[in-house]
């Protein structure tokens, strides 16, 4: 779904970085109208713009996780993509 149940505390420590820097991402995520974030949920409300305002490094992962896992597998649905890093937001 559009819907990421984590803290920024969380993210932070998947990421090795401050929870200020991904607080800072996110508020500018949300002023941009490209997510949502409120207590520890992010709505991605504009997936294609999102894309558009990541680093390189987000379409080499997504590339390598489109050819591990083809379309048509199931997940469980506990599992979520990773967000990319704090410095890889413009």
């Amino acid at each position: 779904g559009n819907e990421l149940v984590m803290t920024q505390e969380l993210i932070a420590n998947m990421l090795g970085v401050r929870r200020e820097g991904v607080t800072e991402a996110a508020l500018k995520l949300q002023a941009a109208g490209l997510i949502h974030y409120a207590r520890g949920h992010i709505w991605v409300l504009d997936r294609p713009r999102l894309e558009l305002r990541t680093c390189e490094c987000y379409q080499v992962v997504k590339a390598e996780y489109d050819r591990l896992l083809p379309k048509g597998i199931a997940l469980p649905s506990d599992v979520h993509t990773l967000p990319a890093s704090p410095s890889c937001v413009r």
